[in-house]
């Protein structure tokens, strides 16, 4: 795994998860598998039949001097046409986002980027989330106390 967005399941309830291909250049790839980069920030839209990655930042990597990349473009995400369109229609819907989860090289070493598609939450189903996972954490607290 190169880079999680951690704060995706906290914010969102994920409907469903995908996984889709990124076009990048090779700078791109060697600064990723350097474990340099940022999806905390960015989400996914359609944009003229195709889906983009917005606001990703993946950092200049040091040796590619003259031929770099711009660390905060737009990157083309790859994935089956029929797809596209089920989500693009899936993306009009009110309240519906598609927001990154984690950019991973496959076993292929392809660079893979794994979608969620998700609803916002509201303030008092994030407390509740906060709630349920203390108690989590104090049930495995006094189980482990009391073994």
């Amino acid at each position: 795994m190169v880079a999680q967005n951690r704060r995706a399941r906290f914010d969102y309830f994920i409907e469903e998860t995908m996984e889709a291909g990124l076009m990048l250049t090779g700078s791109e790839v060697k600064s990723l598998r350097s474990g340099r980069a940022s999806i905390g920030e960015s989400y996914a839209a359609e944009d003229g039949g195709a889906l983009w990655l917005i606001n990703s930042h993946i950092p200049e990597y040091a040796g590619a001097k003259n031929f770099g990349h711009t660390p905060r473009r737009h990157r083309k995400l790859l994935m089956r046409k029929r797809e596209i369109v089920r989500l693009a229609g899936s993306l009009k819907r009110d309240g519906i986002t598609l927001v990154p989860l984690e950019v991973y090289f496959n076993e292929r070493g392809r660079a893979k980027l794994s979608l969620g598609l998700a609803k916002g939450k509201r303030q008092v189903d994030k407390r509740e989330t906060i709630k349920a996972r203390d108690w989590k954490r104090d049930k495995a607290r006094l189980m482990r106390e009391k073994s």
